[in-house]
């Protein structure tokens, strides 16, 4: 097998052992079960389990933020881009890959090479709506990152809390009811008159 392709079906087997299992429980001999191949293989793309862990906390991570860009790149509508992001968070969760739990629920938040990349799902999708924020209402940076990073914080707990709360809402009348809630307190904002850029 290709040695690209090989690393794909690795991490595609790690990332079930550790939703299964936790990182502490999660053994390299159970991974390179999962994936067929001997512990030897395994370790010649991934010098130990941190470095496997990160491999998929990354890719988990720029899932989501790039859901997140997508959703408000996707339309000039700012209601629409409040439901979109709500909704990158909605998805995710929902997948049922489960990685979810690697980025919001991981076992080793105290390692900090996996506190920074969490970290990293809350920093960058808040610039990206912070942008969006200080563009249209002419906020200060600061106060636009503090309003995108409290859109961020509710799109994430309350996904998390819709899926394991085991409620009968479902998937598009959670995100309506959540995006609700953000838009009638972001549209408070009046939108600025300031020229852009291109005035």
């Amino acid at each position: 097998m290709p040695r690209p392709e090989r690393r794909a079906q690795l991490l595609a087997s790690a990332l079930e052992v550790f939703v299964q299992q936790g990182y502490h429980a999660a053994a390299m001999d159970d991974i390179a079960d999962r994936a067929g191949v001997s512990k030897p293989v395994l370790y010649q793309h991934f010098p130990g389990k941190l470095e496997l862990y990160l491999a998929i906390l990354d890719t988990a991570c720029d899932d989501i933020i790039d859901n997140c860009r997508r959703a408000l790149e996707s339309t000039q509508d700012n209601k629409q881009r409040v439901a979109g992001a709500i909704e990158a968070f909605y998805g995710y969760v929902a997948h049922d890959t489960g990685a979810f739990k690697l980025v919001f629920e991981s076992d080793l938040t105290n390692e900090p090479a996996v506190r920074d990349h969490v970290d990293r799902v809350t920093t960058e999708c808040g610039d990206l709506i912070a942008g969006v924020i200080a563009d249209d209402t002419g906020l200060p940076g600061e106060a636009a990152r503090l309003l995108a990073v409290s859109l961020v914080g509710m799109a994430q707990v309350s996904a998390r809390f819709w899926l394991t709360d085991g409620g009968h809402l479902g998937h598009d009348d959670a995100v309506a009811l959540v995006s609700g809630l953000a838009w009638r307190g972001i549209r408070g904002y009046p939108i600025s008159d300031a020229p852009t850029k291109e005035d």
